[in-house]
């Protein structure tokens, strides 16, 4: 006998919305957001777990968390 609970479908959290509903993000493009925002707005985990839930790319540097929008492979040339 099964007791797991039925899976509820949540409606997405307003900073989905904010974060990736910009053009950039339907054409491949890129998202930039301060580690301050996320860390304040909806924690590193959660921010982290959305992109990687997507199939995108995360990238940190200089304290910028940078999305590429895209399931493609990305090249860090230099």
């Amino acid at each position: 006998m099964n007791h797991m609970r039925p899976v509820i479908a949540l409606p997405a959290a307003p900073w989905v919305d904010q974060v990736f509903s910009a053009k950039a993000v339907r054409y491949g493009g890129v998202v930039r957001r301060s580690l301050h925002w996320v860390e304040a707005e909806v924690g590193r985990v959660t921010f982290e777990d959305e992109v990687r839930r997507r199939g995108w790319h995360l990238v940190e540097c200089n304290g910028q968390l940078v999305v590429f929008c895209t399931k493609r492979p990305i090249n860090i040339l230099f």
